[in-house]
C-alpha cells in the first residue's frame, strides 16, 4: 500500500539489532533479519538493511536515520513508516528533538479508531507526520498468520518452527 500510495522507489526494512526499549536476547537479531529477508523476498521494491545489525549496539532510530540519510544522500526529510503503537512513544526515544527534524512519519493505525488528542499533541510539539489513509482492517498478527497462504508466509512460518521461535 505505502509503495503505491506514496510513489516510493523502494521500502527499506530495518530489523532492530537491540531494541532500546526492550530486553531482548541478542541472538534473536539474526533470526529477525532472516525472517524479514524471507518475508519480502518476492518484492523487488522491498529491501532489507543490516545497518542496525552491523552496528552491534542499541538500535536508536536517530542514529539509523542519520546513516540512511548519508548513505542515500537524502536532502529532504526521510519518510519513516511506523505503527501508532510505536508512534505514541516517540517522545521517549533517544534524542527525539533531533529525530523530529530529520523525519516525516507515515503513521499506520494499529486499530481502526484514532485518538485525535494524541495526534494534535504531536503536531503541537513539532512532529512532522501524516496518518496513512487506507481502509483499516482490525486484525491481529495471529489471524494474519492463520489466514495467509503465500509462499513467503510459509517460508517464515517454516523458519519459526525450525528454530523453535516464539513457542510456535
Amino acid at each position: 500500500f505505502a509503495l503505491r500510495k506514496y510513489n516510493f522507489d523502494k521500502i527499506i526494512f530495518i530489523p532492530a539489532y537491540i531494541p532500546p526499549h526492550k530486553n531482548i536476547d541478542k541472538a534473536l537479531a539474526e533470526h529477525r533479519m532472516n525472517m524479514v529477508k524471507l518475508a519480502i523476498s518476492n518484492n523487488p521494491n522491498f529491501e532489507v538493511s543490516d545497518i542496525e545489525y552491523t552496528s552491534e549496539g542499541k538500535s536508536y532510530s536517530l542514529i539509523t536515520v542519520k546513516k540512511i540519510i548519508e548513505k542515500y544522500n537524502i536532502k529532504k526529510p526521510l519518510n519513516f513508516i511506523i505503527g501508532t503503537d510505536a508512534f505514541v512513544n516517540l517522545e521517549s526515544w533517544y534524542k527525539p528533538d533531533e529525530l523530529k527534524k530529520l523525519v516525516h512519519f507515515i503513521v499506520f493505525p494499529r486499530k481502526c479508531q484514532l485518538d485525535e488528542k494524541i495526534y494534535k499533541k504531536f503536531k503541537a510539539n513539532g512532529w512532522d507526520f501524516e496518518i496513512a489513509d487506507f481502509e483499516c482492517i482490525d486484525i491481529s498478527s495471529t489471524e494474519i498468520r492463520k489466514n495467509s497462504k503465500g509462499k513467503t508466509q510459509n517460508d517464515v512460518e517454516d523458519y519459526i518452527k525450525k528454530h523453535e521461535l516464539y513457542k510456535y
